[in-house]
């Protein structure tokens, strides 16, 4: 199984202020339509999230989550990390850190990972809404040059 959420699809804080985010048209490889992307001009807190609904994931499947944004010739202050993360029902978390400045391809499509889970069967465990979250706000540094396509999940081989 495969979903795809699109930046529309997520909560950006201040995504529709003009001041701070830019909404522009990028192409959906898979359906090659134009779709919209959201593009950081400058923030100094970021907070992006999106909630999905795992019951309608296969039960005892293997999934992997990413974001997939590109990274500009112009992006600045990312050299502080940025927190990736996954909350389930009934408080299982998974979080990561990662730096978005170092060895990532410019201009380019790329998916930067939150986490790996396994489905259960079990109603109590993971069964309902998690929520997705890309944050970097520790020392309120401003930071730009950013797209967000939107998020991938997906069944990993």
């Amino acid at each position: 199984m495969f979903v795809f959420l699109f930046a529309r699809d997520l909560k950006i804080t201040w995504g529709e202020d003009k001041r701070y985010w830019n909404w522009i048209h990028v192409e959906d490889d898979k359906s090659n339509t134009l779709v919209d992307a959201a593009e950081l001009l400058t923030v100094c807190y970021l907070d992006v999230n999106a909630k999905f609904d795992t019951r309608i994931l296969s039960p005892g499947v293997k999934y992997e989550v990413a974001f997939v944004v590109m990274i500009k010739d112009n992006a600045q202050g990312w050299e502080h990390l940025v927190k990736l993360g996954l909350l389930f029902p009934n408080v299982m978390h998974e979080e990561r850190e990662e730096d978005l400045a170092k060895n990532k391809p410019r201009n380019k499509w790329i998916e930067v990972p939150v986490a790996e889970f396994i489905t259960s069967s079990e109603i109590e465990k993971q069964a309902g809404e998690m929520e997705i979250y890309l944050r970097g706000s520790e020392g309120l540094y401003w930071k730009k040059g950013i797209v967000i396509k939107g998020v991938v999940i997906r069944a990993k081989n």
